[in-house]
């Protein structure tokens, strides 16, 4: 086993080395060596170093390491890995873990939790705390009000500078991390914020209202954080108070939580494109196997389809044999196609650039792409027929394929998704099989049936 100073030059960061030595102590025992390897680690490293490692090492570790455990990690574990965690936990250990978590923490921390383990979660909170986060979990899922945090600091719209800073020293229990001094009425209703930078350099008869952001914007608690996330990218927000039914503020939202939103959608539209749904490297067999099955199935219908396409010209395959050679690079290139186009409009579809107002000319550029592209490996294909089979027209008929084929892939790839979407149907779950389909049976056909009319 290594000695412990002869990994301190990897610092704080979770290197080869340190997760070699970690796994190492945890096979020796060694509880206090594995105490002092993890401990100057940061929570979001230690949390990869529990996904990377097999179920085993880490029930080993997590009974070695009593007590290290606390909320910061367990919030950057995934969902799947959290649970397992949760279950290996005391009570104790529990209640340490997620005593000192935000409300907002906590709400992610136990919203996808079975009962059991959210009422384990909920008794090892303070009474208010506890209040707070049962509050959080009766707002709809994926909305502002599960996203929201509600240690909130807020002032009197009439306040000055002076008055909100006396007021934020006098109290020890401000949230550890906020950016905004929220202004509010007399009803409690938000009419603005200032920034701490400008809070802290005006002088101390200025009064609050002088010192309001212009960015200033509200989000109901019901509103659903997609709509949220896009609003703290597109307007650069740093934190935005919620309000309920009644415009009242409950609870304020900051840019952290809304870029893992951000995030989140982001991986799930590329886990999706690739019909793989939301699985993870923690996931067992089972259950990856069952997020797989369904689009192969789909993939299994799509490809019949393609196979019933060329056996309509079983007779002209028979004839001119060479077509069986080349039908595979007409599809693959119209497939190819089609997925960059496709990648494109799902992408556009979720950032909101991609609206009524551009769609047409959105389709017209990826035609005019597939067409330009379509004639440049058509030219190139077709000479490759002639030199290869020794027959011109072979390669007239390829060519003609490959530039009917890359055009209807950049139609599809675009017009799908934006289709899907409008139908209410999530377009990077979906669109890639409609595509693959379209891009197989067209080229299929557009080939063989070029080559019953040229060939024979």
């Amino acid at each position: 086993m290594e000695d412990l100073n002869d990994i301190e030059d990897d610092g704080h960061s979770l290197t080869k080395r340190v997760m070699d030595a970690v796994l190492d102590a945890v096979e020796a025992g060694d509880a206090g060596l594995v105490d002092d390897l993890l401990n100057p680690l940061h929570a979001a490293d230690i949390a990869d170093l529990l996904e990377q490692i097999d179920s085993r090492d880490r029930r080993a570790l997590l009974i070695l390491w009593r007590g290290g455990m606390d909320g910061e990690i367990l919030s950057e574990l995934e969902e799947s890995l959290r649970e397992e965690v949760i279950q290996s936990l005391a009570p104790l250990e529990l209640a340490d873990a997620v005593r000192d978590m935000e409300s907002d923490d906590v709400v992610d921390l136990v919203e996808d939790l079975d009962h059991a383990q959210q009422e384990a979660v909920l008794d090892a909170l303070g009474i208010n705390d506890r209040i707070a986060v049962e509050q959080a979990l009766s707002y709809p899922e994926d909305s502002a009000g599960r996203l929201m945090q509600v240690e909130v600091v807020r002032s009197p719209n009439h306040w000055s500078v002076g008055e909100t800073i006396d007021y934020l020293r006098s109290h020890d229990d401000l949230p550890e991390q906020f950016y905004h001094v929220i202004l509010v009425d007399p009803r409690m209703k938000p009419t603005g914020y200032v920034t701490l930078g400008r809070l802290l350099g005006a002088p101390r008869a200025t009064k609050l209202a002088d010192l309001s952001e212009e960015s200033f914007r509200t989000f109901r608690y019901d509103q659903d954080e997609g709509d949220v996330a896009y609003a703290f990218n597109q307007y650069h927000l740093i934190s935005a108070p919620v309000v309920d039914g009644d415009d009242r503020l409950v609870g304020v939202i900051t840019i952290d939580d809304a870029m893992i939103v951000l995030d989140d959608e982001h991986e799930e539209d590329i886990l999706r494109l690739a019909g793989v749904g939301e699985g993870s490297l923690t996931d067992r067999v089972i259950e990856t196997t069952r997020q797989r099955f369904p689009w192969l199935a789909v993939n299994l219908v799509t490809a019949i389809l393609a196979s019933l396409v060329i056996s309509l010209f079983e007779d002209v395959i028979a004839g001119f044999v060479a077509l069986a050679v080349l039908m595979p690079i007409v599809a693959s290139m119209g497939g190819n196609a089609g997925t960059q186009s496709l990648t494109v409009a799902v992408r556009a579809i979720a950032t909101r650039d991609l609206t009524g107002a551009n769609v047409w000319r959105v389709i017209r550029r990826e035609v005019f792409v597939g067409c330009v592209n379509g004639t440049i490996f058509a030219v190139t294909m077709g000479v490759v027929g002639m030199v290869w089979f020794g027959s011109p027209m072979l390669g007239v008929v390829i060519g003609l394929a490959m530039v009917i084929n890359m055009v209807v892939a950049g139609l599809a790839g675009t017009v799908i998704p934006i289709g899907l979407e409008k139908l209410g149907v999530d377009p990077a779950l979906a669109s890639g099989a409609f595509v693959t389909t379209v891009t197989d049976v067209v080229g299929f056909f557009a080939f063989l049936s070029l080559a019953a009319l040229m060939l024979l």
